[in-house]
Formats: structure tokens, C-alpha cells, sequence
């Protein structure tokens, strides 16, 4: 028994030893530190398992401010919403650009953007979000509203109107990716769907799972087969293929022809940025429709009124749902969705666990409000966590309620919410902040809601009853919006013309 236990004791105290000799103290004017006994991780095994209930532990312990070794870094975490503006006002001492600059080349495969070998092309880049904002955003809805319908058409609305089942996230996931796909990179020659897309999707899916990984920096050589993966989906995307597709969108355009004007820009590397939009325009889109709609099937009262809303705004354009044919909505009709907008936020609020970070350039005293100030380190993370707002009950009765009509206050959006008697400028933080605030949020948002109001007008779906209420995977904290734990069931036929109910 003891050659068993003497190597196991031995082996503990030398972690414990090495723990002592590399972590670091604490100094006058910094937050309070929390080092963990693990070298490198720190608390990040904690923090992965329960993201949200390890910091308000700590927050109870510590006070609002906090620093935290995860995974190798420390992390101060500023945690009372009201200290938010502080940090994001910050442009030249706090910087999110050097932790993307590492994470997300080594993540999607291409070269650093802003190595030098490519001048100017961060600019460019920067820029060419703008394709996905603004009156930009109406052929985007158009392009997008047509893919929706294709897509349903094809493949869930054909055939008898009987009753089928699906898993909604399965259902939500088919939906989305192809059309989301289509509408920014386009069709190929000679027919309206890409070949290969079933496969595609589960490539993407697989790449995915491990994505948590590899924002953590684990090698991808050490992933299994998750190169091999990411060097398929990558060449999904090689210029030569892109080349003879159609109905590209301006801002993939763009793009592409920047890409082209480097010649030290291979093919490979060219494709990798495009995998890499993919990613950034599904990635959260997914899971964020699925609650959306999950929260929506859930609750009767929000889904009638939510209903009742879409065909009012369709009643004033003139118009009636036909299945057979559909409904065009514009951009305009969409914003004007007062109680289905409510719904997303809501559905948002309940699911997102991103983490907004910024990174010390330099050692410096991080003013705070009033005489208030923290000592902070070159290289160290500041992070907002904005779960732990949504969350707070006395910013939000009931927070763990879904109420779909939180964000209405006498027949327009609600946006006065208050914390220690002070009204918050940050109240919800689903895609970010500051200028490093999601540029593609309009056309998500965008996305959900005519996925939505097609699904209403079209579908019948009801929620297969006896399973558990579905719950939150937390293992992705931090990294956008949550997926769901397991699945759930669904229910869903054609739904027929009005005047036949």
C-alpha cells in the first residue's frame, strides 16, 4: 500500500511547493488575490464548472474587486455594474486587440493580422464591418428572408400537415447554419443549396466542441482530430471555389477582395479568415436562437402575445401569412416588433455568459469612482462578467423569471434599470462593450427575429411534455452564449390560414 501512497503524498507536496514558489503576492493598492494551490490553473477548474457561482463567492468574500490566477493569467474582476464605465472608457492602458491577436489566429489558423507582414489590413478589416450595420442591413434581411424560407420550404414545410418531431436545437441549428451561410457567402452556379452541407454543419459542430480549448491555448495538436477538421472547413472556403459562387454579400466581398490585394497572402490563409466569419456569425447565432425560441414555446401568454404581434404588423402592411407562398418582412417591420425584440433581449439576458476582457499595456493605478483606485499589472486581464449583472436581483425582480415583456415600459423599450439607486448605463451585455462590442449584433438580432416570426407564422410547434426543464451548459463561460444541456423535443406540422382556426 505505501509504494502507492508515498509517491501520491510526494507528488501533492511538490505541486504544493512549486505552487508557493511561482504564484504571486499581493501588493499594496491591489485588489485582493486569490492564487489557488494548483500551479498555472490557479481557480480555472472552479471557474470552468461554475462560472457564475464561483464569482459571487467571491464577490461575498472579497468585495466587488477581485483577482483571480485562471489557467495561467490573472484576472481581476470588477463585478459591481455601476464600476463598468471605468474600465470601458479605458482605450490606450486597457486593450482587448493583444489577446485576440493571440487567440484568434492560433484558434481559426491563419497569421497574425497585425504582424507587420500585413499593413494596414486590420483598418480595412475593422471597416468592412460596417457591410453589417446601417441601411446595409436591408438587402442583408432581404437575402437572409428568402435563405429562411428556402430552407423551411425544402425541408420542413413540404409534404402533409401532420404532426412530426424534432429536436429543437437540431432544428434550429439546420435552419440557421445553411441559411446564415447563404446569405453571407452566397449560392453555388446552377443551384439555389451548397452540396455537402449536412457534412459541413458537423464538421463545424465537432470544431466547435473544442473551441473551448483552444481559446484556452491547448495546441490543436493535442485535440485529436481536430486539425484535420479544421483544415476540411477551412478549405470549404478556398478562393478558387469561393470564386463561382453567387449572391455573395458585400461585406464577404469586401473582404475577399481585400484579401486579395497581399500578395504575401496565401490561398490557405485566405480561407481561413472566411472559416473564421463562420464561426463568428453562428457560433453564438445557434444557441441564441434556440433559447429564443425555447423560452417562447414555453410560455403561452409571451408566445400569444408575440404572435398576435407579428400578424398585426403584417395586417397594417396590407398583407396575410400564406404558407405556401410566405411573408416579406423589412427591416422597419422588424424593429417595429416591440414584444418579440423584449423576448430575444429576455431569452439574451437568461443565456449569455460572455466575458469582456481587457489587457493592462502597462503598470498603473485604475481610477474607479469617486477617491477609489486598484493597482494594476502589465499583462493582467481586466474582466467585466456581465452574467452576474443579469442575474442581480435587485437590478432585475426575479431574476431567474423569464418575462418576456421585461424590456416594455408603456408601449415602448425600457432601458431605465438602477442599482444602488443609480441608473445603469450597462444593463445588458449579451455581445459586449465599448469598441470591441460585437459589430455583427445588429444583423444576429436581425437574423432571430425573422427566424422567429417565419417560425410563428408558418409552424405550429408545442414542446413534448414530460421532460425536465432544459438548463444551461455552463462548461462555455465566458465565451458567449451558453448551450443548452440536453436537448428537448418539439412537436411541429404546417400551421394553417387563420380565418380556418
Amino acid at each position: 500500500m505505501l509504494e502507492f501512497v508515498l509517491p501520491l503524498l510526494f507528488g501533492f507536496l511538490a505541486l504544493y511547493l512549486i505552487s508557493v514558489r511561482f504564484s504571486r503576492t499581493r501588493r499594496d493598492g491591489e485588489p485582493p488575490l486569490v492564487n489557488g494551490w494548483i500551479p498555472f490553473l490557479g481557480k480555472a477548474l472552479e471557474f470552468r464548472k461554475n462560472a457564475h457561482g464561483f464569482l459571487a463567492a467571491h464577490k461575498e468574500k472579497h468585495g466587488d474587486v477581485f483577482t483571480v490566477l485562471i489557467a495561467g493569467k490573472y484576472m481581476t474582476f470588477i463585478m459591481n455594474p455601476l464600476l463598468y464605465p471605468y474600465v470601458i472608457k479605458h482605450g490606450k492602458q486597457l486593450d482587448f486587440h493583444e489577446f485576440s491577436d493571440q487567440v484568434a489566429p492560433v484558434t481559426f489558423g491563419y497569421p497574425p493580422v497585425r504582424s507587420g507582414k500585413f499593413p494596414g489590413m486590420d483598418e480595412h478589416i475593422q471597416r468592412s464591418f460596417r457591410l453589417l450595420q446601417g441601411d446595409n442591413l436591408d438587402n442583408l434581411t432581404e437575402s437572409m428572408m428568402g435563405n429562411l424560407m428556402l430552407v423551411f420550404h425544402k425541408d420542413y414545410l413540404d409534404g402533409e400537415s401532420e404532426w412530426r418531431t424534432e429536436s429543437m436545437y437540431q432544428f434550429c441549428n439546420s435552419v440557421m447554419f445553411e441559411a446564415t451561410f447563404l446569405t453571407m457567402y452566397g449560392k453555388p452556379a446552377h443551384t439555389n443549396r451548397h452540396s455537402g452541407m449536412v457534412t459541413l454543419r458537423q464538421d463545424f459542430v465537432k470544431f466547435d466542441n473544442m473551441f473551448p480549448l483552444l481559446i484556452a491555448r491547448i495546441p490543436i495538436s493535442l485535440l485529436g482530430g481536430t486539425k484535420t477538421i479544421r483544415d476540411k472547413l477551412i478549405n470549404y472556403f478556398h478562393p478558387q471555389r469561393m470564386s463561382t459562387w453567387s449572391n455573395t454579400s458585400g461585406f464577404i466581398k469586401e473582404r475577399a477582395a481585400l484579401f486579395e490585394q497581399y500578395d504575401c497572402m496565401g490561398d490557405v490563409d485566405k480561407a481561413a479568415h472566411h472559416f473564421a466569419i463562420l464561426w463568428a456569425s453562428v457560433g453564438n447565432t445557434v444557441p441564441a436562437t434556440f433559447w429564443a425560441m425555447y423560452y417562447l414555446l414555453t410560455h403561452p401568454e409571451a408566445l400569444a402575445v408575440v404572435r398576435e404581434e407579428i400578424h398585426c404588423v403584417l395586417k397594417v402592411s396590407g398583407l396575410e401569412a400564406d404558407h405556401n407562398q410566405g411573408a416579406t418582412f423589412t427591416r422597419e417591420q422588424l424593429d417595429s416588433l416591440l414584444y418579440l425584440e423584449s423576448s430575444i433581449n429576455e431569452s439574451l439576458r437568461l443565456s449569455s455568459a460572455s466575458m469582456n476582457i481587457r489587457v493592462a499595456q502597462e503598470d498603473f493605478s485604475l481610477r474607479l469612482e469617486g477617491e477609489r483606485s486598484i493597482g494594476v499589472r502589465k499583462g493582467d486581464i481586466i474582466s467585466l462578467y456581465p452574467q452576474s449583472m443579469h442575474m442581480d436581483p435587485e437590478i432585475y425582480e426575479n431574476p431567474e423569471m423569464y418575462k418576456f415583456d421585461r424590456y416594455v415600459e408603456d408601449g415602448k423599450e425600457k432601458t431605465d434599470f438602477f442599482k444602488d439607486g443609480q441608473k445603469l448605463k450597462y444593463y445588458r451585455m449579451p455581445f459586449g462593450s465599448g469598441s470591441t462590442k460585437c459589430p455583427g449584433r445588429y444583423f444576429a438580432v436581425n437574423e432571430i427575429k425573422q427566424f422567429l416570426s417565419l417560425l410563428l407564422l408558418h409552424f405550429d410547434m408545442e414542446v413534448v411534455e414530460g421532460q425536465e426543464p432544459c438548463s444551461l451548459d455552463s462548461s462555455r463561460a465566458g465565451l458567449g452564449i451558453l448551450l443548452p444541456a440536453t436537448d428537448v423535443q418539439i412537436h411541429y406540422r404546417p400551421r394553417q390560414a387563420r380565418e380556418e382556426e
